[in-house]
């Protein structure tokens, strides 16, 4: 298959969401509230992270990257659906509808990885906790974050190279956001082979990090189940409990675990909501907020901030 370019196309334009304009303005002022709350409540948590000695360690310098992750992933699709949604015209560059499949599947990789991290610290922290702070210190943590980083980079690469160059015949994209089926369906040439290596990278990347995720919280239940203590057992489960509620994989496993024949795009949008809204807006309140000891230091980083204006008024 030659992968020339050979497509004159400068822009696509973005489907979005067909409806009246009263509801346009309804869902943007929606998204954009949402869009705020998720940026706010991320970086609240990466600030009591970074300036509280008491939050200094390895899972919430984890939980930090992730807040920091959810912060870029939904900047990447957000933005231009807000501009969307004010124009007429809802028109994306060539250039920035690759740039924006990159990122998203980029950023989405790296956090998919980066939940399996998670994972294996706690279970090292529940399974082995004599050993926690020799096994994950501050290089190993460093590490492996940037093990996320530089893996999803490599996995990511080729398959945006491949589509950047395909010739396409026409500029409609069925979508609110460049992804990578709706972009696949308007392509000049027979992409069964492309879809079928995305879905295989994508089945890879999601199954392997559900697999380990599972096997990391089996051991990590059955050895809470072995703690003589109920309060014990109430305090190991109490510190990974909420990671194992992540909505992100059911989301993504509907969306691109599918054969292409099976893809509905007026369903993939909805499904993409959950990845590009619900799920960033959810992860501070699922992974930190309901966390005693963030809501702890979080109560005295604002009774810092507001009794000092109480005295001087």
């Amino acid at each position: 298959m030659a992968l020339r370019n050979q497509s004159s196309l400068t822009e696509f334009t973005l489907v979005s969401f067909p409806v009246i304009q009263e509801l346009q303005i309804l869902l943007l002022v929606i998204l954009l509230l949402v869009y705020m709350l998720t940026i706010t409540g991320n970086i609240v948590i990466i600030s009591l992270v970074w300036t509280d000695n008491r939050l200094q360690t390895p899972m919430y310098f984890f939980l930090s990257n992730l807040s920091f992750l959810d912060i870029l992933f939904m900047t990447t699709i957000t933005p231009k659906l807000l501009t969307c949604l004010l124009e007429e015209k809802k028109i994306i560059s060539f250039a920035g509808c690759i740039t924006q499949i990159y990122f998203y599947f980029f950023l989405g990789t790296v956090e998919f990885i980066l939940l399996v991290v998670m994972s294996s610290d706690r279970y090292v922290a529940i399974c082995n906790p004599l050993r926690y702070t020799i096994i994950m210190n501050s290089r190993v943590c460093l590490w492996l974050v940037l093990g996320c980083w530089l893996g999803a980079f490599l996995s990511v690469l080729c398959p945006d190279i491949v589509v950047s160059r395909l010739p396409y015949c026409t500029e409609e994209i069925g979508h609110f956001f460049c992804d990578i089926a709706p972009l696949l369906q308007v392509a000049c040439i027979d992409t069964h082979f492309i879809e079928m290596i995305n879905f295989l990278l994508s089945s890879l990347v999601l199954l392997t990090s559900l697999v380990l995720t599972i096997v990391s919280y089996t051991y990590i239940i059955s050895t809470i189940l072995r703690i003589p203590s109920a309060q014990g057992r109430q305090k190991a489960l109490s510190t990974c409990a909420s990671h194992i509620t992540s909505i992100a994989y059911g989301s993504n496993v509907f969306m691109y675990m599918r054969p292409s024949q099976s893809h509905s795009l007026e369903f993939d949008k909805v499904t993409a909501v959950l990845t590009t809204v619900v799920t960033p807006l959810l992860n501070p309140f699922i992974y930190s907020l309901r966390n005693e000891k963030v809501k702890e230091i979080l109560r005295e980083s604002i009774s810092r901030i507001v009794l000092p204006h109480s005295k001087g008024t």
